[in-house]
């Protein structure tokens, strides 16, 4: 009932951690009940989801909603049916944009002036981040500052924040101590307080004393209602009920989790599939010293031959989330990093990334075109959002692409050094066409940064005409499996050999 038609709700959370889960399945519950509220506009950072009734998607309801404003779209499916219904107006921001607007809104800005987004889809020259034809009013704006072009996202008010939090002491400030990040809860708070709304925050328990003050992450004078989340409701994050390498101390080296697709004992390692060959490959690019951000999916198992090189107390991992150091988690605990050696808040981290600090970052490609414009947000008739990608992928200093040449029903076989494509993908990535521009060729050559796409039979570097062929794995025909399996046809002068290397080939055993 603190909750009235209309109103502007924030929500914090990433993937399942940090996300208040109890309070999203109660406003579904009570929306269902047919008490309200309706017309909401619902905002938020990072995908909060399972795929399937978590997170996010208790709010999926038409009448609920009237308008989303989100960064990643891929983990609520039910969210995305409502926009591709034209049920709901719907904006795809890039993450750490709204990460730092929540600041912006705060502090009473006219909103967030960034780089970040030129060229993309989220450019207004390119459509403005909208993602329906029912979607009209204009959120971002070209801005030309000190001679200079940059994006301005309009600030709006936020009148409920929704976010969770550990505990809460006898003065309602609120700790982080269990959690695996700390998220964007403090601007989220201060961003609702600031514009007479309400903040609602669920926790896991109560305590009867004041807590250190350096420990509070936000402040109870903030904190309008705080509720006590039923266990079942407060897992660590969607995939763990609680973990506590999450939120433990970094230790010296730290090892690949069980969970993961390799677990390395020095000497024993996965088959080397195609996913396997994609990793190797790209790990080759990883340079002792680095700060390095590796996105999900074929760049997860960068970490896992980083591990076996013995690199991994060598160089950095982080996640957007926030964690610094230690071993990144995927799938549903994507966010979260085993024994790292700091966690920060997301709008921190997102500064670190969006002024270049990142020396190397991996990342997903869906598709490819001919002028180096990747695709990791919308295919066909399904929003999968873009999340950090474009923060990362706009600023980090060296960037791999990682992807298959083709897809629906790639086969390959790896034997004494040689690559062999038992079946042909049916489908091309590399495509004469993007169908969304989530990363911008053009734009990225003008930096003069190191790109490169690398696939499971061959590499190529983007140049200023386009992509250039570099390197092709042993055992595959240039024209045969690779020009012919793409949409045009890249710049080819002097094609190497593709590294396929083992671990005991890189220590030299």
């Amino acid at each position: 009932m603190h909750i009235r038609n209309g109103m502007t709700v924030a929500c914090s959370g990433f993937v399942g951690a940090g996300n208040p889960e109890s309070l999203t399945a109660a406003l579904e519950r009570r929306f269902l009940s047919h008490h309200g509220p309706h017309e909401l506009t619902l905002v938020y950072a990072a995908g909060q989801g399972d795929g399937k009734t978590q997170g996010l998607n208790h709010l999926a309801h038409a009448g609920l909603l009237r308008r989303v404003i989100g960064g990643h779209w891929g983990l609520c499916p039910q969210l995305g049916r409502l926009a591709l219904a034209g049920e709901i107006e719907a904006y795809n921001f890039p993450q750490g944009v709204i990460c730092h607007l929540f600041r912006d809104i705060a502090a009473m800005r006219p909103g967030c002036v960034t780089h970040v987004g030129l060229g993309t889809f989220i450019d207004p020259v390119h459509g403005g981040g909208k993602l329906n034809a029912k979607t009209t009013e204009d959120l971002v704006e070209r801005v030309t500052l000190r001679g200079k072009t940059w994006l301005l996202y309009h600030a709006f008010p936020i009148h409920v924040g929704l976010i969770r939090a550990t505990a809460a002491d006898a003065f309602g400030n609120l700790l982080m101590d269990e959690e695996a990040v700390i998220g964007e809860i403090l601007p989220i708070a201060q961003a609702a307080h600031n514009h007479g709304g309400i903040v609602i925050a669920q926790v896991k328990r109560l305590l009867g004393t004041p807590a250190p003050p350096q420990q509070v992450r936000v402040p109870g004078r903030l904190v309008t209602h705080i509720v006590l989340a039923e266990e079942h409701e407060h897992w660590q994050t969607f995939a763990e009920p609680f973990d506590p390498a999450f939120c433990s101390a970094a230790v010296a080296v730290p090892e690949p989790r069980a969970g993961s697709t390799l677990v390395t004992d020095g000497k024993t390692h996965a088959p080397i599939d195609l996913r396997r060959i994609i990793a190797m490959r790209a790990c080759d690019e990883l340079q002792p010293g680095a700060i390095a951000n590796l996105g999900i999916g074929l760049p997860e198992g960068i970490a896992l031959v980083a591990a076996e090189r013995g690199l991994l107390s060598e160089v950095t991992l982080t996640v957007e989330s926030g964690a610094i150091g230690g071993i990144p988690a995927g799938g549903l605990s994507f966010g979260a990093s085993s024994y790292p050696e700091a966690i920060i808040d997301q709008p921190s981290q997102f500064d670190f990334y969006d002024g270049g600090g990142l020396d190397f970052a991996a990342l997903g490609a869906a598709q490819v075109d001919q002028h180096g414009n990747v695709n990791v947000s919308r295919f066909g008739t399904r929003f999968a959002g873009v999340g950090g990608f474009i923060n990362i992928s706009q600023t980090a200093r060296r960037l791999v692409f990682c992807g298959t040449l083709t897809t629906q029903g790639l086969e390959v076989a790896y034997e004494d050094g040689t690559l062999r494509i038992v079946h042909e993908g049916r489908i091309s990535k590399f495509v004469r066409q993007v169908e969304q521009i989530s990363f911008s060729g053009p734009v990225a050559r003008d930096t003069g940064r190191d790109i490169i796409f690398v696939t499971e039979r061959a590499v190529f570097r983007l140049q200023r005409g386009g992509l250039e062929l570099i390197e092709v794995a042993r055992g595959i025909d240039v024209q045969r499996d690779v020009v012919d399996q793409m949409e045009f046809t890249p710049i080819i002068r002097s094609v190497g050999q593709m590294a396929i290397r083992t671990s005991s080939e890189v220590h030299g055993q």
